[in-house]
């Protein structure tokens, strides 16, 4: 009985690796055939839940023909340019996505998934000059038209910081820990009505303010040219400046005018933190950035930021977040007396 009950058991444990093994064989294969069998039957709208935007082939046409790319070597062949991109984009999409995750779905080593991050990133981080750029007069005249309709004329953008969080840098980690006590990189950015980003500014450690970030940012030194007639407006975190309203400050004796210019600032502000939303939630790692190397990370947040204007134009919904990371801290110094004759006169000829 017991020689019986020995090759049950024998039986049950083959049965059972040889079934395991069926299973992973069918997972391989699963793998191996994703991008050339499983992707291409995708509709928009599960690519775009898979990849975040829709739009792959310019990219791919674009990268293909620069010296970042090149077709590496896979164990199952070489890898084009519209799979590395594929690649990139289901990296940058997935919040939880390691670099083995990725190696294992598209059937490709660790290493080849690396190399393909850090091209692509640098690839899209060079495309920034010709896609986030400041509007033209047209441009600037269609973005005033939607801030008028919201109740506050003369406006083509909003200005904010955003966190993004990371692991412990190597050097100096204290000067990444923020307010809220974790590690970040901190990326002040420029969006119009459409959340379109304008000007993104990335790289100051997690503990440096919003106002050290804009004063030593090329934009402090262009914004009365780059504006011309019009302003951007910022939170309390910013100090107000001719071409840079923010609200008044208040200490319970603010007028009606006052009251209601800073909640029409409020009402149209809101656009930038929803940029912030928006773009954590189409490229999750930006939610915690697992890169290590500083300079790759100031890249590859910019990337994020080209990819996002290239993805407005996707006819795909997504779920619209607000940005909760950044609590404002008031900017005390003190104001310019110019830019506060400019916004008194802007709050006195508000709709109530």
């Amino acid at each position: 009985m017991s020689d019986i009950g020995d090759s049950d058991i024998s039986d049950s444990e083959t049965s059972e690796e040889d079934e395991q093994l069926i299973i992973m064989q069918e997972a391989r294969m699963k793998n191996l055939n994703y991008l050339e069998e499983v992707v291409p039957e995708y509709s928009n709208e599960v690519f775009f839940e898979h990849f975040r935007l829709v739009v792959v082939n310019t990219i791919a046409e674009r990268y293909e023909a620069t010296p970042e790319f090149h077709s590496n070597s896979g164990p199952y062949g070489d890898i084009g340019a519209l799979n590395q991109v594929l690649i990139y984009l289901w990296y940058i999409g997935h919040q939880t996505a390691s670099l083995r995750d990725v190696g294992d779905r598209f059937n490709v080593t660790i290493s080849t998934v690396h190399r393909i991050i850090r091209r692509l990133t640098y690839f899209l981080s060079n495309l920034s000059p010709e896609i986030i750029l400041w509007p033209n007069e047209d441009g600037k005249r269609i973005s005033e038209e939607h801030f008028s309709q919201k109740g506050f004329p003369n406006i083509i953008g909003a200005i904010d910081g955003c966190h993004i969080k990371i692991d412990k840098p190597q050097n100096d980690p204290n000067s990444y820990i923020n307010r809220k006590g974790y590690y970040s990189i901190q990326m002040q950015a420029v969006c119009d009505h459409r959340r379109k980003i304008l000007d993104v500014f990335i790289g100051y450690p997690g503990s440096v303010h919003d106002s050290k970030v804009f004063r030593d940012s090329p934009l402090q030194n262009s914004l009365d040219m780059k504006c011309g007639r019009y302003f951007l407006l910022g939170d309390s975190g910013y100090q107000l400046q001719n071409k840079l309203m923010t609200p008044f400050k208040d200490r319970g004796n603010l007028t009606r005018r006052q009251q209601n210019y800073n909640v029409k600032l409020a009402k149209n502000i809101y656009v930038i933190e929803h940029c912030f939303g928006i773009l954590k939630q189409k490229f999750r790692q930006l939610y915690h950035l697992k890169l290590r190397n500083i300079h790759l990370i100031v890249h590859f947040i910019r990337a994020a930021c080209v990819l996002h204007n290239i993805a407005l134009d996707d006819e795909v919904n997504i779920v619209q977040l607000a940005n909760d990371e950044n609590d404002d801290i008031e900017h005390d110094e003190a104001e310019d007396i110019g830019a506060r004759a400019i916004r008194d006169r802007i709050a006195n000829t508000l709709p109530m």
